[in-house]
């Protein structure tokens, strides 16, 4: 039998299917339920809009944060690049903080995956790998969205691919209010 594990598990939700936020955000009503210390950092959604699991977070004292500009193509590279300096600032203030037991860097992958501007002199896979060496040892590190890089799955402890087999997107419906935000 193995013994149990002291130390915080680095957790990545990734692939082309829906469901990554929504695990990642199952383990933090888990960790909440356990009495843990959570927060989450949304690295693409922006603050501008309402999100229904904000509002659920915030409802049990979760700490949850909307760090983007939104979807790429809506707005300039400056005021994506700026959103995303200033939450992979806050990231590593809350990571280093020692508060807290489980933290999720939502849409991360997809942050590091941005290719209409240039991001790797604001965050590289090599500062993510950086911040996961020396974060806390107890500190659980959940990192979500697609195109996760093979440094990040090679370093974590558990990794789970989403694959899309079906999804009414493609015959043209909306993002449903409860369901997709």
């Amino acid at each position: 039998m193995p013994t149990p594990r002291r130390s915080g598990r680095v957790i990545v939700y990734t692939g082309d299917g829906k469901g990554k936020t929504t695990a990642a955000l199952g383990l933090a009503l888990r960790a909440v339920g356990r009495g843990m210390n959570v927060a989450v950092l949304q690295f693409l959604k922006s603050p501008e809009r309402t999100y229904g699991e904000q509002l659920a977070l915030q409802r049990l004292g979760v700490d949850v944060r909307q760090l983007g500009a939104g979807f790429t193509w809506t707005k300039t590279a400056d005021v994506h690049r700026q959103a995303l300096q200033r939450a992979w600032t806050l990231a590593k203030q809350y990571v280093h903080s020692g508060q807290y037991d489980l933290i999720v860097l939502d849409e991360l992958n997809n942050a590091l995956a941005i290719d209409r501007f240039p991001v790797d002199d604001i965050i590289s896979v090599e500062d993510v790998l950086e911040l996961i060496r020396t974060r806390p040892p107890s500190l659980h590190l959940v990192i979500t969205g697609r195109s996760a890089r093979p440094e990040l799955i090679a370093v974590a402890d558990i990794v789970t691919k989403m694959t899309l087999v079906k999804h009414d997107y493609e015959q043209g419906e909306a993002a449903m209010k409860g369901i997709e935000f």
